[in-house]
């Protein structure tokens, strides 16, 4: 049982449910947690120096967590200093450990540990990690984290029976140009941490350029790297010798402050969201604001007014609005599960369109089964005919197929009238911190079963 479940005393063997009694309007304040994406990286990062990271603004949930808890198998030392901050040294890392069954099943069960890789092959020319698991959203390659490593000088090889990934770089790393085949943000994260050690220049093009990538490679840089080229598609990294340590601090979540942006649409309620880092959204509230939904800038705050209805855009021409998914700076696609959701119950008609994941649109059978308005086009495409609140969502039981699914059922049960119950829930965990007890606080009927 993870430390999470066992602090919390939830029985992670017997994983419990979520017992909603929806159509209550909400009202409050929340804090966004830091941004899950950007922890899994810089956490990982402390793998390459033995001198003493901070990260502050950490989120207490299951998939950082045990990511932490992989650090600390590999004998890095980690102190917390006060909630949300971590100390890490990783002063003599035990490789041995990687090859051991027992981490690798650990690190299987976390898609995350992927982000280890890159670090360790720079400063210990090896890694070896299991094939990682996470979310079932479709498929969700890793050519581009292992041809990088290639191009760099390394050796790949996959023993299929063992499940195992090895790289290892004897010889050391040499730089060079590359143009990534996808501009896959933990893909980039990797060959970046993996470059920095690198004999020479490294020249990365097609990078992913979205904020957890550009927060990892400030915080690279304040520890020595000589990156350049940050929030571009196009990075250049000159190779040194060594890191020292520094102090970061995580953003907060925009997967979490657009999932309250939805939440507030459809239960209809007063919410304001504190210190969401609005300079970093994108173009996350213009998105919503495309939907009808009214939101306003208070200066670091995002408030969200109870609205009665709130109609979705048309093109010029007067045809049906499309919201589709796109690499950073364009609308991220963690979001689209909640955008479609806040869609059911808005005045006109989206064609939400998912390209990067063939499967995460398979949730919208329980938005049917609930009274939604949705044609499912094709895996990747959805067309959803809003409600306009005329018609309220029913509430009925339910499983969490990934984390963003979970949480967009989760604001649908939040809003429907009845009871739903949602299994499990080990999904929303995975990315939203007491999610549970922060929304019993603005007034929800939600109990962990």
């Amino acid at each position: 049982m993870s430390d999470f479940y066992r602090r919390y005393g939830i029985n992670y063997e017997k994983m419990g449910a979520f017992e909603v009694n929806g159509g209550n309007r909400l009202k409050g304040e929340l804090i966004p947690q830091g941004a899950k994406n950007e922890a899994l990286q810089v956490i990982s990062a402390v793998l390459l120096t033995p001198q003493k990271v901070i990260i502050r603004n950490i989120p207490d949930i299951l998939d950082v967590n045990n990511l932490i808890s992989l650090l600390q198998d590999l004998e890095v030392k980690v102190e917390k200093l006060e909630p949300g901050s971590y100390a890490f040294q990783a002063v003599n890392v035990n490789m041995d450990v990687l090859a051991s069954p027992s981490f690798q099943e650990k690190s299987a069960r976390l898609r995350g540990s992927i982000m280890m890789v890159g670090a360790l092959l720079a400063r210990y020319r090896k890694a070896y990690m299991a094939r990682p698991g996470g979310d079932k959203i479709g498929r969700r390659r890793l050519d581009t984290h292992f041809l990088g490593f290639e191009k760099l000088g390394a050796t790949f090889s996959y023993n299929e029976e063992a499940n195992l990934f090895s790289v290892t770089a004897d010889r050391g790393l040499k730089g060079c140009d590359m143009l990534l085949d996808e501009a896959s943000v933990t893909g980039t994260a990797n060959v970046v941490m993996a470059s920095v050690f690198a004999e020479g220049k490294t020249t990365i093009y097609n990078a992913a350029c979205e904020p957890y990538v550009q927060q990892l490679c400030r915080m690279l840089n304040s520890m020595g790297a000589k990156i350049s080229g940050i929030s571009s598609n196009l990075l250049v990294i000159e190779g040194v010798r060594a890191l020292g340590g520094c102090s970061h601090t995580i953003l907060p979540d925009m997967i979490e402050i657009g999932s309250f942006i939805g939440l507030a649409a459809m239960t209809q309620s007063d919410i304001t969201i504190k210190n969401a880092g609005y300079d970093h959204l994108g173009i996350i509230p213009s998105t919503f604001r495309r939907l009808g939904i009214e939101l306003k800038r208070k200066g670091d705050d995002i408030h969200i007014p109870a609205q009665e209805n709130y109609e979705i855009e048309t093109f010029l021409d007067g045809s049906i609005l499309t919201v589709s998914d796109a690499i950073w700076p364009g609308f991220t696609p963690d979001l689209i599960s909640v955008i479609l959701v806040a869609a059911t119950q808005a005045k006109g008609s989206v064609l939400v369109h998912q390209k990067m994941f063939e499967s995460r649109l398979f949730f919208v059978d329980k938005l049917i089964d609930m009274g939604a308005q949705i044609i499912l086009c094709d895996p990747h495409r959805a067309t959803v005919i809003g409600l306009n609140h005329q018609h309220p969502l029913r509430g009925i039981s339910m499983t969490s197929p990934d984390i963003r699914a979970g949480v967009a059922l989760l604001i649908a049960a939040l809003s429907a009238h009845g009871k739903s119950i949602i299994h499990n829930i080990e999904q929303i965990d995975r990315g939203y911190q007491f999610i549970d007890t922060r929304l019993r606080s603005l007034g929800a009927d939600i109990v962990r079963k």
